[in-house]
C-alpha cells in the first residue's frame, strides 16, 4: 500500500492542499500502515471501520491529542475513498467514527498593563529591533495570526493606511482598521527602517523582511515573540497570545461579538463566543474582589 500512499499525497497536493497538511496526512498514514503490518494486514481488501477504531483506540491510549487523532482518522477515510477510486479495491468498509471529545481550553490572554509593559519596552534601534517591536504591535493591535502577519505586502494598507486588507485562512479576505498608534508605527518602520533589510538582488513587497531581504517566516515570528516576552518579564510568550489579548481586551472594553468575529475573521461565531467566557471570569474576578459581601 506504500505506493497507493505516495499517489494519494501527490493527488491531494495536485488538489491544492497546503504542504503543511499533506505533509501531515502523510506522517498519519506512515503511522496507520506501519500499524497495520505490524499486525499481518497488507491488503487493502481488509481495511475496515474496525481496524480505524482499533487505530484510533491505540493513538488515544498513546496519548495522541484528540484533534490529531480526529485528523488521523479523516487522512485514512481520505486513502480509502482514494483506493476505491482508483479501482485498487472495489469495496471499502464504511468508516463510521463520531469524532473525538475535546477538551474545552481558554486561550492564554496578556492582562492589559502586560500587553502595555510587552509594547512599550526599549526596542533596539537597529532595523530587525524596530521591525521586531512592528510585528508585536501588528499582532496585537491588528488580532492577526501569524500566517496572516507574514503575508502582509506593503500595498495590502490602503485608505492613507487606515485600513489593512487581510488574506485568511481559506484565502478569505478581511478588512481591519488600524489605529493610529499602529499606523505612525508602521509608517517609521517602512519609512525609515525596512530599506536597510532590502535585498536589491531580491526584491520583494514583503512587509516584515529577514536580515536577507527575504519574507519572514511563521517560525522566525514565533521566536521575535519569545524573546520580546522575554525582555518584558513574560515568559513562553506565543503569538496566538496576541490575537486571544486582541479580542478578549475588545470585549471587556464592550465590543460586541459580531465585530470581534469579523476583525478576527472567524467563519463561525461560535469560535468567538469563547471570548466571552474568558471575559466573564474576569468578571467574577473583579466581582470577588471589589464587592463589600464578597469579604464577609
Amino acid at each position: 500500500m506504500e505506493d497507493a500512499r505516495e499517489a494519494f499525497i501527490d493527488a491531494l497536493a495536485v488538489a491544492g492542499r497546503s504542504d503543511a497538511t499533506c505533509a501531515a496526512y502523510d506522517r498519519d498514514l506512515l503511522r496507520y500502515l506501519s500499524w497495520l503490518e505490524e499486525r499481518g494486514v497488507t491488503d487493502p481488501q481488509e481495511l475496515s471501520s474496525r481496524l480505524l477504531e482499533e487505530h484510533a483506540a491505540s493513538l488515544l491510549a498513546g496519548g495522541l491529542a484528540p484533534s490529531s487523532i480526529d485528523r488521523a482518522i479523516c487522512a485514512v477515510r481520505g486513502f480509502q475513498r482514494f483506493l476505491v477510486s482508483e479501482g485498487t479495491v472495489a469495496e471499502v468498509a464504511p468508516v463510521k467514527m463520531a469524532p473525538m471529545k475535546r477538551p474545552q481550553y481558554l486561550p492564554d490572554v496578556l492582562a492589559i498593563d502586560e500587553a502595555e509593559r510587552l509594547l512599550d519596552q526599549p526596542w533596539p534601534q537597529t532595523a530587525t529591533g524596530q521591525r521586531d517591536r512592528t510585528i508585536v504591535w501588528c499582532l496585537y493591535e491588528l488580532g492577526l495570526r501569524v500566517s496572516e502577519l507574514c503575508g502582509l505586502d506593503l500595498l495590502s494598507f490602503y485608505d492613507d493606511g487606515d485600513l489593512v486588507l487581510v488574506r485568511g485562512k481559506g484565502d478569505k479576505e478581511r478588512v481591519v482598521p488600524v489605529l493610529p498608534s499602529l499606523k505612525v508605527r508602521l509608517g517609521d518602520y517602512v519609512g525609515h527602517w525596512r530599506g536597510e533589510l532590502v535585498n536589491s538582488k531580491r526584491p520583494t513587497g514583503a512587509l516584515f523582511l529577514n536580515v536577507r531581504g527575504g519574507r519572514l517566516t511563521r517560525q522566525s515570528v514565533h521566536a521575535i515573540v519569545e524573546r520580546a516576552g522575554r525582555v518584558a518579564g513574560i515568559e513562553g510568550l506565543h503569538p496566538h497570545t496576541l490575537r486571544h489579548s486582541f479580542a478578549t481586551h475588545l470585549i471587556e472594553g464592550g465590543a460586541d461579538l459580531r465585530s470581534v468575529q469579523e476583525l478576527l475573521g472567524h467563519a463561525d461565531i461560535a469560535t468567538t463566543q469563547r471570548y466571552t467566557h474568558l471575559d466573564l471570569t474576569h468578571l467574577a474576578e473583579e466581582y470577588y474582589t471589589s464587592h463589600p459581601r464578597a469579604r464577609a
